[in-house]
Parts: structure tokens; C-alpha cells; sequence
């Protein structure tokens, strides 16, 4: 059978998304994911969504990473999701939607997706870097000159080390610039390599990077992809709440293609 797909990034975060309101597709496997992720082979993304129905809620989000697991939660996919759903005409002034981690809530403005994150409970030291859980595990290294760092090398050592390699962490390298803005690359598991941008790694570091000992923040969250915003409540250093991440989410593309599930 034939199946619409459309093509959406959030700041270089590039994602296939299919409207699957109808359980068109009850199931997807690991290949053929995989396949339609592959940017030689398929259409080529970071991962794939569904957007499904779920009672009490606008829908629900499935997310697959392009190595063709269903994994965590996705912040720039969940913000493309978003305007997603607007685009299908699901209008609304507040989106309530669930993930893999659980409800989330979000607004658009503009060309703005706002999504509301889970709070934080818990900043691990680790070695003097920083683990920590925003809907997807992430390890965060503060270095110096990230720009010329080897990010896809030391991201995938640190992501196979013996104390991750079994369940997988994604792996941030920060530089502060000022006190309310950080440069961020990431490299993600799943994808097993740099992404432009994450959006729970962007969160992930505004919260290790906080500016101010307690109360709002905002920190300005430079990636390769473009500009994202990060607000949240610091309660004190293992808790965080209202937390928003903040950025621009844009259709690409949208077609037809041949898909046997």
C-alpha cells in the first residue's frame, strides 16, 4: 500500500512523520524503520513518528529512533509534533499529548512550538560531568572550544562505556558563552552520531548550566541547527520544574511512499 508521509525539523532535528489517527499501521518493524530513515535508501531522517489517537488527550506521540527502536521522549520531535497537529487541523490553545515519558502540554507562537518538559528530579556527578534524565537519559561535558571538539568520537566512547553502553546515553559537549547562553552539540544513541540539535539535550544542559543559584531562568541554547530557549524554576540543585523548551518547527516536505509494515 501507499502511505502519506511529511517531513518536518526543528532546528536541523529532522523527523518523518505519519498521521496515523486511522491505525493504518498497528506495527512497524526495526528494518523497515530503519529503511525509511536511511538517507540513501529511504527518505532519511533522525527518526520517525506516528501521531495516534489517545482518549483524553489531542493524540499521542510514538517515536522511533533511525536505528528502528522505539525509544524515549524526543523534544524537537515532540515540538514538530506539535505543529504537526496544527497543520492537520487540530487547533488548539494548549496541546495535551502523551509520550513514552509520559503527558505533555504545549503552545504555539507564531513560528514558536512551546513544549512543556517533565520536571527534573536529580543531577548526578559523574566523574565531574553531569547525568541526568529530561525524558531521555543525557550525559553533559563542559569543554572549551566545542566547535573544533570530536564530538562523534568521544560522544561514542562515552556512550559505549561499560556504565552506559547497555541501555545507550546520549552525550552533550557544552561551552558557555555568556551567563545566559551555551553552545551545545549532541550526539545521540539510536542514530549513533552527531544531530544538528536535541531537544532534551538542550534541555539537559540549560539545566546543568543554570545562571541563577534558584528561582526562573532562561538560557539561550545554540546548537548547529539553529537557536533554541530553555526556561525553567530552579529549586535547588537535583530539582527542576516549568520547564519549557522553546524553538522554531517547520514542515520540509511531504509525499507518497510504498510500505508494507
Amino acid at each position: 500500500m501507499k502511505t502519506h508521509f511529511y517531513k518536518y525539523q526543528g532546528t536541523g532535528n529532522d523527523f518523518i512523520i505519519i498521521d496515523n489517527r486511522n491505525w493504518s499501521l498497528t506495527a512497524l518493524t526495526t528494518d523497515k524503520v530503519k529503511q525509511l530513515c536511511d538517507r540513501r535508501f529511504g527518505i532519511g531522517a533522525d527518526g520517525l513518528m506516528l501521531l495516534n489517537p489517545k482518549a483524553g488527550f489531542d493524540f499521542e506521540m510514538k517515536y522511533y529512533n533511525s536505528d528502528g527502536r522505539e525509544s524515549t521522549m524526543c523534544g524537537n520531535g515532540g515540538r514538530c509534533m506539535v505543529k504537526f497537529a496544527y497543520q492537520l487541523g487540530i487547533h488548539k490553545d494548549k496541546y495535551r499529548f502523551m509520550a513514552m515519558d509520559g503527558e505533555h502540554e504545549a503552545k504555539i507562537d507564531g513560528d514558536i512550538v512551546n513544549l512543556k518538559m517533565n520536571d527534573v528530579h536529580g543531577v548526578v556527578d559523574f566523574n565531574h560531568d553531569y547525568v541526568l534524565d529530561t525524558g531521555s537519559p543525557h550525559y553533559v561535558k563542559i569543554v572549551s572550544d566545542v566547535m573544533d571538539y570530536d564530538v562523534a568520537g568521544k560522544g561514542m566512547e562515552i556512550r559505549h562505556s561499560p556504565e552506559f553502553a547497555q541501555d545507550g546515553i546520549n552525550v552533550n559537549f557544552i561551552e558557555p558563552k555568556k551567563p545566559d547562553e551555551i553552545i551545545v552539540r549532541t550526539y545521540e544513541r539510536g542514530v549513533e552520531d552527531e544531530t544538528l540539535s536535541c531537544g532534551t539535550g538542550a534541555t539537559a544542559s540549560a539545566l546543568v548550566y543554570y545562571h541563577n543559584e534558584t528561582g526562573y531562568n532562561e538560557v539561550s541554547v545554540i546548537t548547529r541547527g539553529g537557536k533554541l530557549s530553555v526556561r525553567y524554576n530552579r529549586i535547588d540543585e537535583n530539582t527542576f520544574t516549568d520547564i519549557w523548551l522553546c524553538g522554531p518547527a517547520e514542515s520540509v516536505f511531504d509525499g507518497d511512499i510504498k510500505f508494507s509494515p
